[in-house]
């Protein structure tokens, strides 16, 4: 039933329906920042608190985010929507042009962290499991940071809609 396209298919028609907060979700190591857009992000526990996060280990350039030991969830607000199209690829911008389109900090676990994101949670990686085609990452909470209250930017039948 799996290897069917057609079952595939439906399966990602299904999934649209399932409204996502939008994440650029950022690494760093040895000088190099990596950072995409993730709905697939969630609270794991509150003792310790834990989150995880998905991403596509296909594309090689996501091993670092195996090998950094670190990882920051972004949680994006409306106003983030060219973020959220920059990180995605969808713009062809370099990493290094995706960054330079917002302030970003270093936090205590070395990852880049969303200066003006609504919520932005500093990671030290626990664990990197590769399931199927993605990283599950599961990090340990080392810092939370949030701004001013704001309209969430949300992902929802293959397009973005907003949440205040």
């Amino acid at each position: 039933m799996h290897d069917d396209p057609q079952f595939s298919k439906h399966y990602r028609d299904a999934m649209a329906h399932y409204a996502g907060h939008v994440q650029i979700v950022t690494t760093a190591s040895g000088g190099v920042m990596r950072g995409v857009t993730a709905t697939a992000a969630c609270s794991v526990s509150d003792a310790p608190p834990t989150v995880l996060a998905c991403v596509n280990r296909l594309n090689e350039h996501n091993a670092i985010f195996e090998e950094s030991g670190n990882f920051a969830l972004n949680t994006l607000a409306a106003h983030h929507r060219p973020l959220a199209d920059a990180f995605a690829g969808f713009t062809g911008l370099s990493a290094e042009e995706r960054f330079a389109m917002a302030e970003w900090e270093i936090e205590a676990s070395g990852a880049p962290v969303l200066a003006d994101a609504l919520a932005s949670f500093d990671c030290r990686l626990v664990e990197a499991k590769a399931m199927t085609t993605h990283w599950i990452l599961i990090g340990e909470v080392v810092g939370v940071k949030m701004s001013a209250p704001g309209e969430a930017l949300l992902y929802y039948r293959r397009g973005y809609h907003y949440l205040s």
